[in-house]
């Protein structure tokens, strides 16, 4: 036990320098950060957040290598094609490990269906909140409260309002009435549209939804694709190397790791795969009571009453709501923290989030990706350097019953892709590119503006992409199985939850002031490859809501929040950190291919470092 204290202590450590550097690298000052603004073709101007740190200097000593054509000769090493190595094997037989089940027409079926009955379910407003019962809600209502609060009793709760039904909303939402709050859920969408593929609910999100409502746990498990009985890792897309660092072939794999070790450690559960609908009305239908949820109800500005009689909120349309406690889970363009911390106007925008984003048809989509760039200036947020294009394909992967997730790398460019359940792959292409582009409008000469594009970018044949680099056929196989129409684009955008502010409020309490707290990507949105965001949101619901259930008098309120905030912010500035110098590094990884010593000792580093950080993710409590 005291080696295993020790190393834990070195990983912690060892975790927060890194974190620290990213952050420190992602967001210094314009003057000294190596941000360009750049114009695209559509006249739009973007930030491109080019690398710098460790980053910037391997490209830098890869430019003044030499290049000698006969060290790239050669096949890559047959030990690089086996998808599911002895290491891996090995975790993946223990008894207690999940077995992995062929795929059948029944389970697929099974999936499918339920995801379609989902979506309808929430497109009818099914468990909303409507008619007289909306009239009569209890938040139309202002308490008379005297200065200094009210005592808090089991007949008379905290009352809880919460912006956003997205999963931070709902898990929020559905942590408060498991204590015995009264909450009511705004979201802004006008109804809960499908946007998005399945969510990878991980073994750390898994143990706190456990222990907020045991039936939602047991039910999302039980809709779910366990992802943890197979490999996960990162595959090159194309040839690169030399004979002095490794050559390796289009879909050679870089580094290998089970997720479920981890897990079984810390006594979690396995990680599976749950369609977002299905999460949305699991969560609506066993978290709280229906009536909850209002759409069409933007959260515009807030008062904190002050002196412990809460908060009187407003909505778009001029409605009027009062609680003790407001909680901002509205996505990272934030209404509530646009107004909590005093940002600029045009701070909060429409966000394309699980519940609001399947609104959206392309021509809303392209004017949105415009507007984003002046709204992240104004709500402080970076550009990450990277767009994204995104689908969920109903195809049979060629290699879903070994692999679970992979990530194919290349130069300014990498393609993601993990196991939807149901004989489904959700994909993702990353391209680096200036912010506010947008795909052309299909022609009768191009219908289909985004597969063409795409199917550029990860050539298989010929003389492949624009750098010459014929990319493994993994990535078209799902590319060429998805319709032009479920393809969405978005630029990626995250921010620091880590404070820029010599404000003491804002130090001692980071994402709370008063009766007010944010969660979720309000306060810390992060790059999408750890696939941590939403777990870390629901480990936010969890722990905000732990604190508000030791409130006796609602004079504690601040106190409670403050503490949360401060609690939280240290685990997933980490975690975003991680996030932020893993989405740098992997878009050069092809170029590290090529350089003697470091190449071969970054990939073994990065593959002995994974099981430490899937350990620092997997812990049982946050």
């Amino acid at each position: 036990m005291p080696n295993r204290s020790t190393k834990a202590k070195a990983i912690a450590a060892t975790t927060l320098a890194l974190a620290a550097i990213s952050q420190t690298c992602a967001f210094a000052p314009a003057s000294l950060s190596s941000r360009t603004t750049t114009t695209t073709h559509l006249n739009v101007v973007g930030e491109q957040a080019t690398s710098i740190g460790p980053a910037q200097l391997l490209r830098n000593l890869k430019e003044t290598l030499p290049q000698i054509p006969w060290l790239a000769e050669g096949d890559g090493s047959a030990s690089n094609k086996i998808d599911i190595p002895d290491h891996v094997a090995h975790v993946l037989a223990q008894p207690d490990a999940p077995k992995r089940e062929a795929e059948s027409e029944e389970r697929t079926e099974r999936i499918r269906s339920r995801a379609k009955q989902a979506a309808e379910d929430a497109m009818e407003l099914r468990g909303m909140l409507t008619g007289d019962d909306d009239a009569k809600a209890w938040w139309r209502t202002q308490r008379a409260i005297p200065e200094g609060g009210r005592v808090v009793t089991k007949e008379d709760p905290l009352t809880v309002l919460v912006a956003g039904g997205g999963l931070a909303g709902l898990v929020v939402a559905a942590a408060c009435h498991s204590k015995g709050m009264k909450v009511a859920l705004f979201e802004q969408a006008s109804s809960y549209a499908p946007y998005g593929g399945p969510i990878q609910i991980q073994s750390n999100a898994l143990r706190a939804l456990q222990q907020i409502n045991p039936k939602i746990y047991e039910e999302l498990v039980a809709a779910g694709t366990c992802t943890a009985d197979r490999v996960s890792g990162l595959k090159i897309g194309y040839r690169k190397g030399n004979k002095l660092a490794g050559l390796y072939d289009a879909g050679d794999w870089l580094v290998r790791f089970d997720t479920v070790g981890p897990a079984l450690e810390a006594e979690l559960p396995a990680t599976v795969v749950v369609d977002r609908p299905v999460i949305q009305q699991i969560l609506v239908k066993y978290g709280f009571p229906e009536g909850t949820v209002r759409i069409a109800s933007r959260i515009e500005q807030f008062e904190d009453l002050g002196k412990g009689r809460g908060v009187a909120v407003t909505l778009k349309d001029g409605t009027k709501a009062y609680s003790d406690v407001l909680v901002g889970a509205d996505g990272i363009w934030s209404q509530v923290r646009k107004n909590l911390h005093g940002l600029d106007d045009g701070a909060g925008g429409f966000a394309a989030s699980g519940a609001a984003g399947g609104a959206l048809d392309d021509a809303e989509a392209r004017k949105l990706a415009r507007d984003t760039v002046q709204i992240a200036a104004k709500a402080d947020r970076r550009f990450s350097g990277f767009t994204c294009y995104a689908a969920l394909a109903s195809h049979r992967a060629s290699n879903i019953e070994n692999v679970s997730y992979q990530i194919l790398l290349g130069e300014k460019k990498y393609f993601v892709s993990t196991d939807g359940g149901g004989e489904r792959q959700q994909w993702f292409a990353l391209i680096r590119e200036p912010a506010g582009g947008v795909d052309p409008e299909p022609t009768a000469e191009d219908p289909h503006p985004k597969l063409t594009r795409l199917r550029k970018e990860f050539a298989e044949m010929g003389s492949g992409d624009e750098d010459g680099n014929v990319w493994d056929p993994f990535a078209l196989e799902l590319i060429n199985a998805s319709n032009e129409e479920d393809i969405k684009r978005r630029d990626l955008y995250d921010g620091a939850p880590l404070l820029t502010t010599l404000d003491p409020q804002r130090l001692l309490s980071p994402w709370a002031k008063g009766p007010v707290a944010l969660c979720g990507d309000a306060c810390h949105p992060m790059m999408p490859n750890l696939g941590q965001g939403g777990c870390q949101a629901t480990e936010d619901g969890y722990r905000l809501v732990e604190e508000l259930a030791g409130v006796q008098h609602t004079k504690s309120v601040p106190g409670a929040l403050g503490g949360y905030s401060r609690v939280r912010v240290i685990r997933t500035a980490i975690i975003q950190g991680f996030a932020q110098l893993g989405s740098d590094l992997l878009v050069d990884f092809d170029l590290m291919m090529t350089l003697p010593l470091l190449g071969p000792f970054f990939l073994t580093m990065t593959q002995l470092s994974m099981p430490f950080i899937l350990r620092f993710l997997y812990t049982p409590s946050f």
